[in-house]
């Protein structure tokens, strides 16, 4: 029967999950979420999120599974990605405007006093 609920992806971002039911897999490498993947059936999960940073390198495996009525893969993406853009276009604004990034660099731990 059909009926779990999963999600592929960086430990730190889907652990939290877990508290709500879902089951968590955090693969070290592509290869690893492959066999993840082949395994959602036997497992009775309906329903998988796959972080985009594997979407693309497992195309072959999500086409394969889209033949069957479960698991239903769908991709998600974090906030990390979109900060992490925001935080290289506003550096990037900062020194053509000014000519340096002194004002937008991240503080190392030692300079936090």
């Amino acid at each position: 029967m059909f009926e779990k609920v999963a999600v592929i992806g960086d430990i730190d971002l889907v652990f939290p999950l877990r508290s709500l039911g879902i089951i968590v897999y955090s693969p070290k490498t592509a290869e690893e979420a492959a066999g993840i993947l082949k395994k959602l059936e036997d497992e009775g999960v309906a329903l998988c999120f796959l972080h985009e940073r594997y979407f693309d390198d497992l195309k072959e495996e999500r086409a394969a599974l889209e033949k069957k009525f479960c698991p239903v893969i769908a991709g998600f993406s974090d906030y990390r990605t979109v900060s992490d853009y925001l935080a290289n276009m506003i550096r990037d604004m900062a020194v053509k405007a000014t000519g340096s990034d002194s004002l937008v660099k991240k503080r190392d731990k030692d300079e936090t006093r």
